[in-house]
């Protein structure tokens, strides 16, 4: 009997990220191509949210001790690895500048991701994965449906749980301890805003 060869693995090239529609967000994760939909209301708010409240201190020093760039979806580019978490950090001791650039090489020092079904398992596997393999300091998980939020930091190539808080709690997660968050501020409500 003779045994069945199957082709070659052939990895995903950028072309092929490049080419997906506009409406999916494409990574490039182990050579395979990732391709998922834009994310829904739940989802948006609670990044949009928690980069409105990590900004001010961090980026722009009101209110807490500045010394971070944010970015909003960045591209990254790690060798043949193509992330793009929700929102990633960069202490200025190590990006002292920001650069008007496509993409980024230099790994942050925290990102976060906000989980959707569609991209929950690899958040969750892959994308940790080659976070440590690049030394990502931190990493933030956040569930907007199920209210949490999720603090690993990077010890010795392993992610250790250093916090996680649910609902309304108020927290001080590392590396922006300097303030306190409100997770209810995150959470999506189809019922008005306060004024």
């Amino acid at each position: 009997m003779t045994e069945e060869k199957k082709p070659p693995h052939r990895e995903a090239t950028y072309e092929e990220l490049a080419a997906l529609p506009p409406h999916q967000v494409g990574e490039i994760l182990g050579g395979k191509l990732f391709a998922s939909p834009r994310p829904a209301s739940p989802h948006s708010a609670a990044s949009l949210a928690l980069g409105a409240e990590l900004v001010g201190p961090f980026q722009r020093g009101r209110g807490g001790p500045g010394g971070w760039w944010f970015f909003n979806e960045p591209e990254l580019h790690f060798g043949k690895d193509v992330l793009v978490p929700d929102l990633a950090g960069w202490r200025r001791s190590r990006m002292p500048v920001r650069s008007n650039v496509p993409s980024f090489t230099l790994a942050p020092d925290w990102v976060c991701e906000v989980l959707s079904p569609s991209t929950a398992r690899i958040d969750r596997t892959l994308k940790k994965q080659i976070y440590a393999q690049q030394g990502v300091e931190y990493v933030w998980l956040v569930d907007p449906v199920l209210r949490i939020l999720e603090v690993l930091r990077l010890h010795e190539g392993q992610w250790l749980e250093r916090g996680s808080s649910s609902g309304d709690a108020r927290v001080r997660a590392e590396p922006f301890e300097a303030i306190e968050l409100e997770l209810e501020a995150l959470w999506f409500s189809e019922s008005p805003e306060p004024g």
